[in-house]
Formats: structure tokens, C-alpha cells, sequence
């Protein structure tokens, strides 16, 4: 929105994973008075998201990463398990402490521990006066990767010079938490975690269920880290794009399409044109960059062959020739104990003809309308020790989008939606998954030079399993944040006279339990956090 013209004046991007963890709820009665305009500090970033559940057992902690981020050195390093929690620990928590301060943008990251990619994060902007974070991710389900001794490595990219002043001073570590009693260590989790870090795939001949994670983001600092806001080339606007916004990740294997999503359109905190809007509380996801996953097990039998297959990793809609996403993937895998070698068959796929339509219409303001969507359905069975067990899959995405924009590309005004279903069937249980983001936000620039984003941003699922017509389990997650920042441009940081509100509700619920929490922010201070379950 304005993106390219507006953030060359007040500070760019460059992308996260995790939990970001707040303070302490207060009291409404200990609410702080909020300033008149932003100052030179305000309230560490903080989320309404729950923080990573633990069993409550012994636990042990490693540092798994330390290091300040300056350039685009990345930090290299090793990783041991810890000996005093042997292989008998359930849960893993990995925590980023950060702090930083000065003047920077928002910076993109990542760590991988022995090739795999265990976390993805963004960095927030920094105060003058300073501020630290945390960011926690569950990451038990690489048991597998951190069972033994690993390489480590960890960049997040950075520069500093006379302006851009804020070293990125991060500690990452993991803890450790044991099982107890008769409890399966890490109950659940894959046997074999791959990093996909060529073109081919090789799987055991014994795998009975695969899955794959791709932490998909449109990211860079050019068009595609606005990707929703693209036009065709014939529209006037400044971020192009052949067939428009329409993007879809896709997996496919030996040139055969595996797996399609939806992106999550992410914001990072100096989105938006507006950094007041995120130094506090930060768009969904924009600290927790949660992989897209695709079941793949329709095509264990084609992958357990012994061959190696090629896999490829994409996403539709990128003009040819075009950088700006990075699609990172890992491979999860299932393996049958009681046999060394499981046969089967791929025996369904329909590929539907992908949509993609957008419509721009002149005038003032000029206007694009686009629709898009593709649907997927593949099937197949696997002999295994325990009988045939057969695996279908059918997953449909969608998305519609309406995009306005004046002279000079103001106002710049965006309502956008996406859905992505899914329904795994296997053998006589069936797990529904409804996805659906949103994002609704206007930019204006009055004739005093001030400008002005009112935004808000949707992430929203439901999950529904069940055996025979019998409901096993449920839960239904809503995260919603919603902004309004204003300031005035092309003067020095003291003279923006900045204010802004943001308002973000995380609620989960479903047989799991309930969880509620709201948090509310005005010129940098908390001035609400409550929790209703």
C-alpha cells in the first residue's frame, strides 16, 4: 500500500517462529495513563497467544544458539542432548530471548539444527531506549533431529551503520521436559525428520505415514513481501504481477502435483507503511511463522520404492523469473516397525484447473477484483503389519480480494480473504481442517502530510475428527488484531508525533479446553490484558 514509496521514508523489512510471551496480566484498576504521542520507549512486544504447555516433570535446559546479529554472518555452532534427561523427555520448548535498541528495521531469521529447520522468526523494531522479547515454539516433533548431537546454525540478517544503529542480541535455548511413568517418550512424533535440501527425496522402505512442513513466506523487502497488493501489468499501480495476487504453495513429486495451500499473508512489524501500528503488538503469525503441512501419505507406496524421486517446492502466481518467497521444507515420517519393506499403491488423483481471475476496473479510485482457487483429491493405500490401510486427501483453496487505490496511490485500500480446507481420511477417521485469513486496512496521506493505517488482520481454523460418525475431538481458533497509527512523514523521528492503538484476541477452544485473552495497547503503553477462561 503505497509500500515501495512509503517505506523508503521510514524503514523496511527483511522475517520469525514462535510465541511471543507477554507480562503478567494487570489489573484494570493498575492500568497506566498512556502519553499523549509515542516517546522514546514503550511496552516490550508482547502477543495474546498462550504460552507452549509443559507435563510439569524434571526438565534440562541446553543453549543451543548465542550470538549478536550485525551483518549476514550467520552464527554456527553444535548441539548435545543433554545427558541427565536421556531419550525418556516428551516435550521440548524452544525460547529466543532478544533485545535491541536504537534505530532498525524489522529483520528476518531463521535456525536449523542438523539441516532441519526448527524455527523461523522476525525481529520487532526497536525503541530508542531498548527492548527485549521471547518467543517460545514446541518443538518436540523434531525428537528425531535432536536425539543426537547436530550442527547448528542461526543468521538473522542485519546491517548496521551511522543510521541504523540496533545490534540484534539474541540466546536461544531448549528445554528439555521427561516423561513420567509409563508415557512414551515424545508420544506421537515422526521416527525420521528430513530436510529437504535438494530436488530428489528418498524415503525408508517401511514408511507408513509422511508429512511435509514448508515455512512459505513472501519476504525480501520487494513486491512479493506484499504479494496481496500486486496488480497485472496493465493496472497503474507500483507492484506488478502477470496474472495478480493469486498465490498458492504448491508440493509435487516426480512432476506430479502432491499438495496445494493457501500462503499465509503475513505482516512483518514494519508492515503496512506503519511501524507504530506493531512496535507493541505484532500482526498473527508475524512472530511464529507456522509451516504450511501437507499429507503426503497417498504416495508413501510411489516413495517407498527404494528410487530416489524429485520433489519440488513452489508457489503459483510469482511472475517467471521473480525472487521474494523462501519455501524452506522439512520431511516428517511414520515408519512401520513391523515390517522392513511396505508396499501399496497411488490410486486416485484429480488436480482440478486451478482459477485465477483479475479484474481491473479505471477510475477514482481504480479498482482490481480478483478470485482464485484450485482443488486437489488424491488417494492411495499401504500394506501394512496391522492390514491395508488406505489414505485420501482432499484439500481446496480459495481466494477473493478487493483492491483500491487513488492518485498516487492514495488512498490505498485493501478487503481480502482466503480459505483452506482440508478433509485427511484414513481408514474409518476423518479430520476436517478449515482455515480462513482475512485482512481488511486502509492507508491515506492527508494534506498536512500525515499519514494514517487502520487495519485489521484475521487468522482464523477449526478441526474436527471423526471416527464412524463419532466426534473424537474439536477445537476452533480465532486470532484477531486490529490497529490504527497515525504520523507525519519526512520529518526526523522526534517530529512524526506519532499515535497509534492496537487491539489483539487470541481465542482457542474445543475439547482440549478453553483459553481467552485480550490485550490492548495505546502509544506504546498496555493498557489492558485480560483473560476470560
Amino acid at each position: 500500500m503505497r509500500q515501495r514509496k512509503i517505506m523508503s521514508m521510514i524503514g523496511g523489512l527483511t522475517l520469525a517462529a514462535g510465541l511471543l510471551l507477554a507480562a503478567p496480566a494487570a489489573h484494570a484498576d493498575e492500568a497506566p495513563t498512556p502519553p499523549a504521542e509515542f516517546t522514546t520507549d514503550w511496552h516490550d512486544p508482547l502477543t495474546a497467544a498462550p504460552p507452549v504447555p509443559t507435563p510439569g516433570t524434571r526438565s534440562c535446559e541446553v543453549t543451543l544458539a548465542e550470538a549478536q546479529f550485525r551483518d549476514f554472518t550467520p552464527y554456527e555452532g553444535s548441539y548435545t542432548p543433554p545427558k541427565e534427561c536421556g531419550t525418556r523427555w516428551n516435550k521440548v520448548v524452544l525460547r529466543l530471548e532478544g533485545k535491541v535498541k536504537g534505530r532498525q528495521y524489522d529483520r528476518l531469521g531463521h535456525l536449523s539444527v542438523g539441516g532441519v529447520e526448527i524455527l523461523r522468526t522476525s525481529t520487532p523494531e526497536p525503541s530508542p531506549d531498548g527492548i527485549s522479547w521471547a518467543v517460545e515454539k514446541d518443538v518436540t516433533r523434531y525428537r528425531d533431529t535432536l536425539s543426537r548431537p547436530q550442527p547448528v546454525e542461526m543468521l538473522i540478517g542485519n546491517v548496521v551503520d551511522d543510521t541504523y544503529t540496533g545490534v540484534i542480541d539474541v540466546r536461544v535455548t531448549l528445554t528439555f521436559h521427561t516423561a513420567r511413568g509409563k508415557v512414551k517418550p515424545a508420544a506421537g512424533t515422526p521416527d525420521r525428520v528430513l530436510p529437504l535440501t535438494g530436488a530428489t527425496l528418498s524415503t525408508p522402505r517401511n514408511t507408513e505415514r509422511i508429512l511435509a512442513e514448508v515455512y512459505a513466506t513472501g519476504s525480501g523487502g520487494g513486491c512479493e513481501e506484499f504479494w496481496y497488493l500486486t496488480v497485472p501489468d496493465a493496472a497503474p499501480y507500483s507492484c506488478k504481477a502477470t496474472d495478480g495476487p493469486y498465490r498458492e504453495v504448491q508440493f509435487s513429486v516426480d512432476g506430479r502435483l502432491a499438495g496445494i495451500a493457501a500462503p499465509f499473508p503475513h505482516v512483518w512489524t514494519g508492515g503496512w507503511s506503519n511501524p507504530f501500528l506493531w512496535y507493541v503488538t505484532p500482526a498473527p503469525r508475524a512472530f511464529d511463522v507456522q509451516p504450511v503441512v501437507y499429507d503426503l501419505t497417498p504416495f508413501a507406496a510411489v516413495l517407498n520404492d527404494g528410487r530416489a524421486h524429485r520433489v519440488e517446492v513452489g508457489v503459483a502466481g510469482v511472475p517467471a523469473g521473480q525472487s521474494g518467497w523462501s519455501v524452506p521444507a522439512n520431511v516428517l515420517l511414520w515408519q512401520d516397525e513391523g515390517s522392513t519393506v511396505v508396499t501399496g499403491a497411488l490410486d486416485r488423483h484429480e488436480a482440478g484447473t486451478p482459477r485465477n481471475s483479475s479484474v481491473h476496473t479505471p477510475g477514482s479510485p481504480d479498482r482490481l477484483d480478483t478470485t482464485g482457487g484450485h482443488t486437489l483429491t488424491v488417494s492411495g493405500h499401504l500394506n501394512t503389519s496391522h492390514g491395508r490401510v488406505s489414505t485420501t486427501v482432499t484439500r481446496t483453496v480459495d481466494h477473493r480480494s478487493a483492491h483500491r487505490w487513488g492518485a498516487d496511490e492514495n488512498p490505498d485500500a485493501l478487503t481480502a480473504s482466503w480459505t483452506d480446507d482440508e478433509t485427511v481420511s484414513v481408514g474409518r477417521t476423518v479430520t476436517r481442517t478449515h482455515r480462513a485469513y482475512s485482512m481488511d486496512g486502509e492507508i491515506t496521506v492527508g494534506a498536512d502530510n500525515r499519514l494514517r493505517t487502520v487495519l485489521t488482520v484475521g487468522d482464523r481454523s477449526s478441526v474436527d475428527v471423526v471416527r464412524d460418525g463419532r466426534r473424537l475431538s474439536w477445537s476452533r481458533l480465532d486470532d484477531t488484531y486490529t490497529g490504527d497509527a497515525a504520523f507525519t512523514l519526512g520529518v526526523p523521528r522526534e517530529q512524526r508525533h506519532a499515535v497509534g492503538t492496537s487491539a489483539e484476541r487470541y481465542r482457542l477452544h474445543g475439547s482440549g479446553g478453553c483459553y481467552d485473552r485480550s490485550v490492548k495497547t495505546v502509544q506504546g503503553t498496555l493498557v489492558e490484558d485480560l483473560r476470560r477462561c
